[in-house]
């Protein structure tokens, strides 16, 4: 009697240029096993959704197979990782004076260079539709996750419109929207149809709504930084889609220790945005870690800073601190953070006994 292994749900967080090398790690040895053509659903916050634009782009927009990725995408996409940087070329942008409208909305200028020096200019419905990719943001007008998918756009609070000509790099932006280091990108959303119905209501019961005429777009992370939402009920701890094998890489950073003095030190108000932001996280990895520890061999959680060579794994410790930013690596960092991704999911070994 021959099994089907189960199709595998693949989370990839945000955490800038840090979590795009960690994860680059995780989908080289899940690619020396063979899994990445088991891959059909993937969900992406800002650095995980940049790795993948990236990828897509190494093979014309397809999803590679272990093979291509293996012979091609990893080293072309670990190059360029260490020969750009996307922080430093998004603000170069502001030397040309017909994009200074964008100095208070600067993920427009994250987009401009995803799309004209990253390569990454191909409209949503060029991406190829196996397997579905949910690029996440979040709406600062409802607060909710807003989701790229396929050719729509949207959130359940405001609606859905269909979008299939929605520049890659402007999506891949948004995901990366972080406040105040480049803040959100405006959407012209009157330029779209947007259709909602109520929440129980049979598809092609929609109604065409009003959502106004812009709305603003900030960085994933924001809402979901483990970008598991699309796969996993934290509340009821189950999958939302029965038989997935989920896997969430996780390279987020780690809420330091202490706290800048001064009663009126501006630093103390990001202290208390990043308290709060590690304490959502951490609800959603504790109800995830629960469901796989009462769920055996129905997924893998993959952490960035796991010790997998004992309890000063020095690697680890140089991975889950070194800082969340969107500036080029040297050949080395790429390595060390690589290299930790790929050992971090070599131990928790993936997919053994699921196949």
């Amino acid at each position: 009697m021959t099994t089907t292994a189960p199709p595998i749900a693949l989370a990839l967080s945000g955490g800038g240029i840090r979590a795009m090398a960690f994860h680059l790690g995780v989908l080289k040895h899940m690619a020396e096993r063979g899994l990445l053509e088991r891959v059909a659903r993937i969900s992406t916050v800002s650095g995980g959704s940049l790795l993948m634009g990236l990828i897509y782009k190494s093979c014309e927009f397809r999803w590679p197979t272990s093979q291509q990725y293996l012979a091609k995408t990893y080293p072309l996409v670990g190059e360029q990782l260490c020969s750009r940087s996307l922080q430093a070329g998004a603000f170069l942008q502001l030397l040309r004076p017909w994009n200074w409208r964008f100095c208070l909305s600067r993920s427009n200028l994250l987009a401009l260079e995803l799309r004209r020096s990253w390569g990454l200019d191909v409209p949503l419905s060029a991406i190829g539709t196996t397997p579905e990719w949910s690029i996440n943001g979040t709406t600062a007008e409802t607060g909710k996750r807003f989701r790229f998918k396929g050719s729509e756009i949207g959130d359940w609070e405001l609606g859905y419109a269909q979008a299939p000509s929605f520049p890659l790099g402007s999506a891949l932006a948004v995901s990366a929207a972080f406040p105040i280091g480049f803040g959100p990108l405006a959407l012209r959303a009157d330029a779209y149809t947007w259709k909602k119905r109520a929440w129980d209501a049979p598809k092609g019961s929609e109604q065409v709504v009003d959502v106004g005429k812009r709305l603003h777009l900030y960085d994933g992370g924001l809402y979901d930084n483990l970008g598991a939402e699309p796969f996993f009920h934290p509340g009821k701890q189950q999958p939302k889609s029965a038989g997935d094998y989920i896997i969430v890489s996780d390279a987020g950073a780690v809420l330091p220790i202490g706290l800048r003095s001064g009663p009126l030190n501006p630093f103390r108000i990001k202290r208390m945005m990043d308290i709060m932001s590690e304490q959502s996280r951490s609800l959603r990895i504790r109800a995830f870690t629960n469901y796989l520890q009462s769920n055996a061999g129905s997924g893998a959680q993959l952490l960035i800073g796991t010790p997998v060579a004992g309890p000063k794994c020095a690697e680890a410790q140089f991975a889950r601190t070194f800082p969340t930013s969107l500036k080029r690596l040297c050949g080395a960092e790429f390595e060390r953070l690589a290299g930790h991704g790929y050992a971090v999911a070599k131990s928790a070994a993936i997919c053994s006994g699921a196949a």
